[in-house]
């Protein structure tokens, strides 16, 4: 599957943006899909993940309550809603998609990447 994440971008602390992330190749709907992100210096986590049905969804500490993950299957779309943004969410976005039976939080279970979408939160 090849995705590509778009969406991202400037905005001021407590803005919103929503990124999208579209895949193309095998069935969507086969895939556990998640945001991840990477700043500067520090290593990528994982931010929000989303089962296959869109049953189950995790969020880091970080965003929970802020943040919103969702996926539309007929549209091989995955988004995630991010509100309150603050500057300590600037960094490289990231989505990804996996099979298999590992938990949807196992960041090395992942083996699909797409190309990354900067976002960058302003005080």
């Amino acid at each position: 599957v090849q995705l590509q994440a778009s969406g991202g971008g400037l905005v001021q602390a407590g803005g919103s943006l929503r990124l999208s992330c579209s895949a193309s190749g095998r069935t969507f709907s086969s895939y556990d899909m998640g945001w991840f992100r990477q700043a500067p210096g520090l290593e990528r986590d994982i931010v929000a993940a989303i089962t296959r049905s869109g049953a189950g969804t995790y969020y880091s500490d970080s965003v929970k309550g802020r943040f919103s993950i969702s996926r539309d299957n007929a549209k091989n779309t995955v988004y995630l809603q991010m509100n309150s943004l603050r500057p300590d969410d600037t960094a490289v976005y990231y989505c990804a998609a996996k099979e298999g039976l590992f938990r949807i939080t196992t960041m090395s279970a992942y083996n699909y990447w797409g190309q990354g979408t900067q976002v960058t939160v302003s005080s």
